[in-house]
């Protein structure tokens, strides 16, 4: 079971639509289970660190299977730094991404930069929530 360029494009589009409403630029980055870019889009206008920071923040959600969120509290317990380094430093362990599930399994994630984390987060909830419409 894996997440297809289709779906991947599916949900960079739902979450624009949602960056679009909220009027804020944002990048967004949706990755494979492994954390492994499949597709990319960022909007006109977004800085350019949202770029970075999608991708890292959708790859901490991949790794754990959860909102990115919930791993701030604990972004640097020895655990989380080792994962991050052994993973390349990539991850970003802060508010902006969701994972993707399929029957229960994580088959990839979606991540949001450029707006607040509230809002980066949002992104990526209706980016996700647009694979079911």
């Amino acid at each position: 079971m894996s997440l297809t360029l289709t779906e991947a494009n599916r949900i960079v589009q739902g979450a624009i639509a949602r960056a679009q409403e909220l009027d804020i630029r944002i990048s967004v980055a949706v990755c494979d289970a492994g954390g492994r870019l499949m597709a990319f889009a960022r909007m006109d206008g977004a800085i350019w660190g949202s770029v970075y920071g999608s991708q890292g923040k959708a790859v901490a959600s991949a790794a754990f299977g959860r909102a990115s969120g919930l791993l701030q509290e604990r972004a640097d317990t020895p655990i989380i730094r080792g994962i991050a380094a052994a993973e390349g430093g990539h991850m970003i362990p802060s508010q902006g991404a969701v994972p993707v599930l399929k029957d229960g399994v994580v088959v990839g994630a979606c991540g949001v930069g450029g707006g607040t984390s509230q809002q980066d987060e949002d992104c990526a909830q209706a980016g996700v929530a647009a694979l079911g419409a």
